[in-house]
């Protein structure tokens, strides 16, 4: 691995904003997820405005084209 490369984080710990409910899930490398289903009550999140995916909006790490710097879901 180069200096200036640093690993990518597939895992990440969703928190639903309805009931708090946290699970951590394995981020997808080849597309974003715009919707989550919450195992606990059953709302279906969707990103914030101006975030790209519900792991950029409610994950304690953002989806892997925004650690790398690149820009996400184009």
């Amino acid at each position: 691995m180069a200096e200036d490369q640093t690993a990518i984080e597939l895992s990440s710990t969703l928190t639903c904003p309805n009931c708090g409910h946290v699970k951590t899930e394995t981020m997808p490398t080849d597309a974003c997820q715009w919707f989550y289903e919450c195992a606990s009550c059953a709302v279906v999140l969707k990103p914030l405005p101006g975030d790209c995916c519900v792991f950029c909006s409610y994950a304690t790490v953002p989806c892997p084209p925004i650690q790398e710097g690149k820009s996400c879901c184009t």
